[in-house]
């Protein structure tokens, strides 16, 4: 079945669309109000691309909440429970961000630009609002704003060679999160190593949307002595790897430690970091669900529509909680998901996903898969 999306102003076009659509885009999804392409039509080849060679994709949607002024730092550090005390221009973590009661609301990478000057990487939430509310309640001096700043992801084990051949050898030393400001061939452009994979690479941080389809080309062309190709965030590798997918594997009651995010959080932080003083006290009491792996019984892939909602997952009869997503992994040949779980579930437990109108037996695993 085919769908139309109707034109919105709420709808934006990535400055690398075009370049999408040239490339035989598929399928595509909404993402912070802007279209991110999914799929160029060949899953599996979509997919061994990413674990053998090199692939790029348009992750324009994962904007940037820049925060500036004399206040930046104080305020980058009350959005998020991560410690950013020791943080240094040119580098990035990965920075939860919490509401009042503990609870996730985004799961950003920020990153230091300069002293008076932080990015928020967000995921797929409104980080702006909150950041600008935020900084209103506290009289803090800082300007808020989303800059002209959009993504091109280039993963896989060939990432590297890539864009130092494009970049130069200095991509080389850079440190995972860390990133430089430089241009090509004209182009502005922050390059960070980084990337929704566990295959490694780099992110393009455009810093001029005229020119996406020109830096798309560019890339293409230089990528190709390395088999490089169209994709998107490739859904089975980021469940083998054990990714998290903020609000597609959360929900409205989820904190940082029922996700495999407590590394993450540093409960030494001041009172007057947002989340913190209640994630105190979900530490101590201990949380009530935790993430684990499901491994789900047949040799056929599931259907794309058990993707649009959670499904039960029991064990002898008692809800134990949900398959949060699901994917045929091509590695391990078979059906895998995570699951949001109940403390009680542990590795190795047999259990029943309720999909489809049936009871499909599955085995609990630990994360990642592979």
């Amino acid at each position: 079945m085919q769908f139309m999306i109707a034109p919105s102003a709420r709808l934006r076009p990535s400055p690398f669309f075009d370049a999408t659509v040239a490339e035989g885009m598929k399928a595509l999804t909404t993402y912070n109000h802007m279209l991110m392409p999914t799929s160029f039509g060949r899953p599996e080849e979509e997919y061994w691309r990413l674990i053998r060679d090199v692939s790029m994709w348009d992750v324009a949607c994962e904007r940037q909440v820049e925060l500036r002024g004399p206040d930046a730092a104080e305020l980058a550090q009350i959005l998020t429970v991560r410690d950013l005390t020791k943080f240094s221009i040119g580098q990035g973590k990965y920075a939860p961000i919490c509401n009042h009661a503990g609870i996730l609301i985004n799961d950003p990478i920020v990153m230091k630009i300069a002293q008076d000057r932080y990015w928020y990487s967000i995921a797929d939430s409104n980080i702006w609002f909150w950041a600008g509310a935020i900084a209103a309640e506290r009289s803090l001096k800082v300007e808020i704003s989303e800059p002209d700043v959009s993504p091109l992801a280039v993963q896989g084990p060939k990432a590297e060679a890539l864009v130092a051949s494009l970049c130069g050898d200095w991509v080389r030393e850079l440190k995972y999160f860390w990133f430089r400001e430089t241009t090509l061939a004209g182009i502005p452009l922050v390059v960070a190593r980084s990337g929704w994979s566990k295959q490694g690479g780099f992110e393009l941080y455009l810093l001029d949307g005229a020119q996406g389809t020109k830096l798309w080309n560019i890339v293409r062309e230089a990528g190709k002595p390395w088999n490089i190709g169209p994709g998107a965030p490739n859904l089975s590798e980021r469940i083998e790897s054990g990714l998290l997918s903020f609000g597609g594997d959360t929900d409205a009651n989820t904190n940082p430690f029922e996700v495999r995010l407590g590394k993450y959080v540093d409960l030494g932080l001041p009172n007057k970091v947002v989340g913190i003083e209640a994630l105190r006290r979900i530490q101590k009491e201990g949380p009530r669900r935790h993430q684990l792996g499901v491994l789900l019984e047949g040799s056929e892939p599931v259907a794309p529509q058990h993707q649009f909602k959670w499904h039960a997952i029991s064990s002898g009869g008692r809800r134990l909680g949900d398959l949060t997503n699901c994917v045929w992994s091509y590695r391990l040949k078979r059906n895998i998901g995570f699951a949001l779980i109940s403390t009680d579930a542990k590795p190795g437990q047999a259990v029943e996903v309720s999909m489809g109108g049936k009871a499909v037996a599955g085995t609990l695993a630990e994360l990642p898969f592979a």
